[in-house]
């Protein structure tokens, strides 16, 4: 597909949207592959993920349960949310779980790492819908709260969860945003 069409036809896509279809992994494994294209400072190379597909997908629908509820034990809205997070984890193919790992042998700022790991997620992004997937990243704050579940290391975070499942972006209409020419000041 031409990389512009591509570029603009990009949109979250939720779960209740996905169609019914499995994601193959040799598929998975080329999205990956294109996020490791990334651009990263010093090569560093912060990103990392995780699949979860099948019976870890359910583990994970019931972790991220249990660390809502330690996040907020007084919310009212809690059913409700409970069964909207099972529900998306249900729908999904398969999450992939983002995370960073801080570099320990260069001293680069944080933010260029959290960076470098949204433009890997953006390759997988832009790859998911040449390839007919739909997905969108979630980064709920209660995932901190999961370091154990995910077996982290100090130095490694969660930066959040993509949900992907089949979809054709093509009909979903291009969303409009405010013209570039206000954001640009020409200096020549």
């Amino acid at each position: 597909m031409d990389i512009n069409k591509l570029i603009a036809i990009r949109r979250a896509v939720y779960p209740t949207q996905y169609n019914k279809g499995e994601i193959d992994k040799e598929t998975l494994e080329q999205l990956l592959e294109n996020a490791n294209m990334a651009p990263t400072h010093k090569m560093t190379q912060p990103w990392f993920f995780k699949v979860y597909k099948n019976e870890a997908k359910a583990r994970l629908g019931q972790a991220m349960v249990q660390a809502m509820e330690a996040h907020n034990p007084d919310d009212l809205r809690f059913d409700f949310k409970k069964k909207k997070t099972l529900e998306k984890c249900r729908l999904s193919n398969c999450i992939l779980g983002i995370f960073m790992k801080r570099s320990t042998a260069v001293s680069i700022p944080e933010w260029e790492e959290i960076a470098a790991v949204a433009m890997a997620v953006q390759n997988i992004w832009l790859s998911c819908v040449d390839q007919k997937i739909g997905c969108y990243w979630s980064s709920p704050q209660y995932t901190a709260q999961m370091h154990s579940f995910f077996d982290l290391n100090a130095n490694e975070r969660c930066l959040g969860l993509m949900y992907m499942g089949k979809f054709d972006h093509t009909t979903l209409p291009i969303k409009e945003r405010v013209s570039m020419a206000s954001k640009v000041e020409w200096l020549v």
